[in-house]
């Protein structure tokens, strides 16, 4: 006896769950925000559509002509090679270290205790010693990017790698498997869940630190125009560039994710 098929989900509630469920609490947001500074009167926070006028003009200019119209793609595309630039470097640093922590004892006992103290001292502490090894300007902040993206990518993957049952090796053994076919066939793709957690954790810390490098010296950047509002006081472009980087972390989490579930189509259960 054929065994049913589960019904497939319709289109409409594919678009609801993929694209209606998520926006709801956006949209809650927004209003409560208008709601409060017209409720309150304030001058100080300005309102959901005057956030969304600065960025037209921060990104097209034509309405208010200031110093920040038009601004937004020379901002975006500097922090945009700065973040990934350093991210790739974590990455390509941290994915092949922790796949050797955890897969060797004895390099474990070596360099973890080190890893183990310098991960809880803040990225922001080594701002001064960032600026005195690489000058104000963007290398700073380069290296607080990668500092920062580096730790939670080798401790996931190396979680990752001592993660994995004995038995599967047990298992490979016995079909032939062994040296780096063992690597490859075995350990990697039973890490990969932890791995691609590190690169999300590891991506969002990115952000966060380009903003704090940038507010050092750098003349262009999302951060360095979030701390020229800031000192402006205009509360509008600094809530402009929050905005843009939460959309653009947004994006590439999404694309991140995406790979993630390719890669482990095989494991359903690691999707996300």
């Amino acid at each position: 006896m054929a065994l049913a098929m589960p019904p497939q989900p319709s289109a409409a509630r594919v678009w609801m769950t993929t694209w209606l469920v998520p926006a709801v609490l956006p949209l809650l947001l927004l209003l409560a925000w208008d709601v409060a500074v017209r409720a309150t009167g304030t001058m100080l926070v300005p309102s959901p559509q005057e956030v969304g006028l600065m960025l037209w003009d921060f990104a097209f200019g034509g309405i208010y002509d200031d110093a920040f119209s038009a601004t937004l793609p020379t901002h975006w595309l500097q922090s945009m090679s700065r973040v990934y630039g350093a991210f790739a470097l974590a990455a390509l640093a941290g994915i092949p270290l922790g796949l050797v922590i955890g897969k060797n004892a004895a390099i474990r006992r070596f360099v973890d205790p080190t890893l183990q103290m310098l991960r809880p001292v803040p990225v922001t502490a080594w701002l001064p010693l960032s600026m005195i090894f690489f000058g104000v300007g963007p290398n700073a902040a380069i290296f607080l990017v990668f500092l920062g993206a580096f730790f939670p990518i080798v401790i996931n993957t190396t979680f990752g790698v001592k993660s994995v049952e004995p038995r599967l090796f047990e298992a490979a053994a016995m079909l032939g498997c062994k040296g780096t076919s063992m690597f490859r066939q075995v350990v990697l793709p039973a890490a990969m869940p932890s791995i691609f957690n590190g690169l999300r954790l590891g991506h969002g810390i990115a952000w966060f630190l380009i903003v704090v490098g940038e507010m050092t010296g750098v003349p262009e950047g999302l951060g360095a125009a979030i701390m020229d509002g800031r000192m402006l006081s205009r509360t509008d472009v600094v809530i402009a560039g929050m905005v843009v980087i939460g959309f653009t972390g947004f994006v590439t989490d999404r694309l991140l994710v995406t790979l993630n579930n390719r890669l482990l189509k095989w494991s359903p259960q690691h999707h996300v």
